[in-house]
């Protein structure tokens, strides 16, 4: 008798270079969850990173994952998996470990399977976590030689957070990600300023939710999307109040549905950002798929952590290579 696909989930902590802040938070390590998928000697992962904004948590988003082990066993597809579970971290793990297991049960890489053209490295911004405007004058002198830098903000004081990083940096492109802790005041004081300062996009300046205003308020700067979308059903909704829309594979649930997501977006007029959550190289690997041809790339989570694992992607500078067969795909 054939041996059934068995799914596996796994918690791992990773310890972080430094502390870490957004507006909501900071934290010191990383917990992903793992999924591991086995055929024989075949063996699928896909990492997630579950997000506590959205109800994650390691636990919960493990228990997701170890649910579905029966309908995987029964020989719930791609295709399925899109019906069975919703978007989010669990499903994207899920998603993430059967291309790769098709990946190693074929001997063809996820590229070709999913008929993309073969990536190419790609260049990510770099994150600056949420501080005091010295301290991120402080950080923005260390990387100075990075091409882009992202700015975590968070309200009052961005203003002199930002012209600290500029002359901290001021060869730097900037971008900046407000994680939905302005008010509509906040923007239109800060906006054409910031534009002033060489920011070239403005990253979920207000909550989900809250964000209608931003299609009758003028867009000095770029605004890109982030917590506003999700999967491509999100679109639609978000042609006139930005001009760009963030990919995360966490949020999307797995690369599947971030594929599709970014075909919508193009199709809408919107360009495209992919992002993810702090995760090691596992969780990039895929990602990189979606980020071939975008117009900004955020796959730093490999560059906080103090340890990746191993495999790990290669990465120069701020450039990331494809990954090899051994790590994902």
């Amino acid at each position: 008798m054939a041996e059934l696909p068995t799914l596996e989930a796994r918690i791992e902590t990773f310890a972080l270079r430094q502390r870490f802040a957004i507006s909501r938070g900071s934290k010191t390590e990383t917990i992903v969850v793992t999924a591991e998928l086995r055929d024989g000697d075949c063996v699928g992962r896909g990492e997630c990173g579950p997000n506590i904004r959205y109800g994650e948590t390691p636990e919960s988003v493990a228990a997701a994952i170890a649910a579905m082990a029966a309908d995987i066993a029964a020989g719930l597809d791609r295709d399925g998996l899109q019906h069975a579970m919703p978007p989010g971290a669990a499903r994207n793990a899920i998603d993430c470990a059967l291309w790769d297991l098709e990946a190693k049960r074929t001997g063809r890489p996820v590229w070709t399977l999913a008929e993309l053209a073969a990536p190419a490295p790609v260049e990510t911004a770099f994150t600056l976590s949420v501080d005091t405007p010295t301290a991120m004058a402080d950080a923005a002198r260390a990387n100075a030689a990075r091409p882009l830098l992202k700015l975590k903000l968070t309200g009052g004081g961005d203003l002199e957070r930002v012209q600290a990083v500029r002359e901290g940096a001021p060869d730097a492109r900037l971008i900046v990600d407000a994680n939905e802790a302005w008010t509509p005041d906040d923007f239109t004081r800060l906006a054409t300023e910031l534009g002033r300062l060489g920011v070239e996009l403005i990253e979920q300046p207000l909550p989900a939710g809250d964000d209608a205003v931003l299609a009758v308020l003028d867009h000095p700067v770029a605004i890109c999307a982030d917590e506003s979308c999700h999967d491509r059903a999100s679109v639609a909704g978000l042609v006139d109040r930005y001009d760009m829309v963030n990919i995360k594979l966490d949020k999307a649930g797995g690369l599947t549905e971030a594929l599709a997501t970014a075909a919508a977006a193009r199709a809408a007029d919107l360009e495209v950002m992919v992002g993810c959550m702090v995760g090691t190289s596992l969780a990039m690997a895929p990602a990189l798929l979606v980020a071939q041809g975008a117009a900004y790339v955020d796959l730093d989570g490999p560059l906080l952590l103090a340890k990746d694992r191993e495999p790990s992607l290669e990465v120069e500078g701020s450039r990331i290579s494809p990954p090899t067969a051994g790590l994902w795909g």
